[in-house]
């Protein structure tokens, strides 16, 4: 999260362990993917909607290696990160979406790490913790404007009641959320690959655009 929207322009990016209160197994990972700086400056030339900025001393954040650690274990294919701007509205972040879209057409993978529900402070660390009703509604509720294609009410989230307000006390997880809406072309695709509400107030839902 940034003011203003920053690249990652380093071609060897530090592990980067931006949280705290967690295990120290945590902020022991480390993920020394390659960077790739000559696609990250090509990214910021095709953004025409706002200057990007160019940075080299940041690194891989926990929205990133958390993810690809899994997917690509051996940190063996080439990362850069985009930025995400705190302080604009979302359909600022679907426009800059918009205008990557020549990205997925050169065959770059583009995830977008966070989680529509997303309420640390009403997360439960109980066993089994059920999903709070007001999570599961706002879930359900995503999920039933993806499959409409209403993207536009997704964007004005704020709009959908009180279940929207609890699941989203702060923009941050939800923004990479509209990246994915802003990626998708017009009656495209969109498959959900995962469901889950865990901790209560914290949906890992997952969805893939095209294939």
């Amino acid at each position: 999260m940034t003011r203003g929207t920053h690249v990652l322009t380093s071609a060897r990016p530090a592990t980067i362990h931006d949280f705290g209160g967690f295990p120290q197994a945590l902020h022991d990972v480390q993920y020394p993917a390659p960077g790739a700086p000559e696609l990250a400056r090509e990214t910021a030339k095709l953004i025409k909607s706002t200057q990007v900025v160019e940075d080299d001393q940041w690194g891989l954040d926990h929205g990133t290696w958390t993810v690809l650690k899994h997917m690509y274990p051996e940190a063996n294919i080439p990362v850069f990160q985009l930025s995400v701007d705190y302080y604009k509205p979302p359909a600022y972040h679907y426009q800059l979406a918009q205008e990557l879209k020549e990205l997925r057409k050169r065959g770059v993978l583009i995830v977008g790490s966070g989680n529509i529900v997303h309420n640390l402070r009403r997360i439960s660390f109980a066993d089994n913790a059920a999903p709070f009703d007001w999570a599961q509604e706002f879930d359900a509720t995503v999920k039933n404007k993806v499959e409409q294609q209403a993207f536009e009410d997704l964007l004005h989230y704020e709009r959908l009641g009180e279940a929207a307000k609890l699941s989203i006390p702060t923009p941050d997880h939800y923004f990479p959320f509209i990246y994915g809406l802003g990626l998708a072309e017009p009656d495209e695709d969109i498959r959900f690959t995962y469901e889950e509400i865990q901790n209560g107030s914290i949906s890992m839902r997952c969805f893939q655009v095209g294939e």
